[in-house]
């Protein structure tokens, strides 16, 4: 029980009030992680959940979910980004709601040995795979201006440049090889007076490369567009304005309501403008993100920047 309440996923409530799961409905977590959002859809309906994750450290908790749900639950091992294969693979071709909680777990969060956290010493990892390049490899071997790119493009650091020297300069005497020695470099050149620790920024970005993060989130948004049926509803979490940023774009784009275009997705802004004959392929009822409650804000300080946005895949053509 203990652990259920730990992780209790971020506005589940309003993730439920927008999703409205119904009886025989096929829906998609794309974002498993503790399970969370599985089992509510799960207990909303008589409904079947997909659930998709690339960290095999979750397999245990889907086996118990599958064992308490037969038949209605399954557990896809990959990256969300990949779901029409992986649905595909089990005879799915479209599903009525597709959830997805951006960012990493409270899981991997409290696990120093996945090396994600500032907050308690561990290896320089932060692979939610497990397997490829980890932060180790990127804060060791990447040259000082690769670094700095990465700490102001994906972590908005503006002293980006200076922790950059700084890193370079420290591992010139030795590897740095655990989250407490990277965090307290960090901190000798980041003051910050708002209550967030200095390093946060420099952990998100390098998470966010380790793990394609902001591509995946792209990839993903995409084949959510070709797995939901005519009124299918997609519902997405992040929590940092980057991924925010990713699904007001795209939305906007996908329901016809870009202004002037995005340069990150101008392929899509001018095919709307050339064929305004047909339906956009989502509506959007609000155009603004749902935000937590206070209440929610103070029994779990994560949930402090999450915002929600929903879309009603319409029957508008890709």
């Amino acid at each position: 029980m203990s652990n259920n309440k730990q992780h209790t996923p971020v506005m589940l409530p309003e993730v439920l009030q927008a999703m409205q799961p119904a009886n025989g409905g096929i829906y998609v977590d794309g974002t498993f992680g503790a399970g969370g959002y599985s089992r509510a859809l799960l207990e909303s309906a008589s409904c079947t959940v997909y659930a998709i994750d690339r960290d095999p450290n979750v397999a245990v908790t889907a086996e118990k979910l599958a064992k308490a749900f037969p038949g209605r639950f399954f557990w896809l091992m990959g990256n969300f980004s990949d779901m029409v294969d992986l649905l595909d693979k089990h005879g799915i071709k479209y599903v009525n709601g597709i959830v997805l909680d951006i960012g990493v777990s409270s899981m991997q969060i409290d696990n120093p040995d996945r090396g994600f956290s500032f907050r308690s010493n561990g290896p320089l990892d932060m692979r939610m795979s497990q397997s490829g390049e980890s932060a180790y490899d990127i804060v060791n071997k990447a040259s000082e201006e690769e670094l700095a790119d990465i700490l102001y493009h994906y972590g908005e650091e503006r002293k980006a440049r200076q922790i950059a020297r700084a890193i370079v300069n420290t591992r010139i005497e030795a590897p740095i090889e655990s989250t407490q020695e990277l965090a307290g470099i960090v901190r000798r050149i980041v003051r910050s007076g708002d209550g967030i620790d200095p390093s946060t920024r420099t952990f998100q970005a390098l998470r966010i490369v380790v793990n394609d993060e902001l591509e995946e989130l792209t990839r993903a948004l995409s084949a959510a567009e070709h797995l939901l049926t005519d009124g299918g509803r997609l519902v997405v979490v992040t929590f940092h304005s980057l991924e925010d940023r990713i699904v007001k774009q795209f939305l906007q784009s996908r329901s016809g309501e870009t202004r002037g275009g995005s340069r990150h997705l101008p392929q899509i802004g001018a095919t709307h403008k050339a064929t305004a004959v047909h339906l956009p392929a989502f509506f959007l009822k609000k155009r603004k993100p749902v935000l937590p409650g206070s209440s929610e804000i103070r029994s779990n300080p994560r949930a402090r920047s999450a915002k929600l946005r929903v879309a009603i895949r319409t029957r508008g053509k890709i």
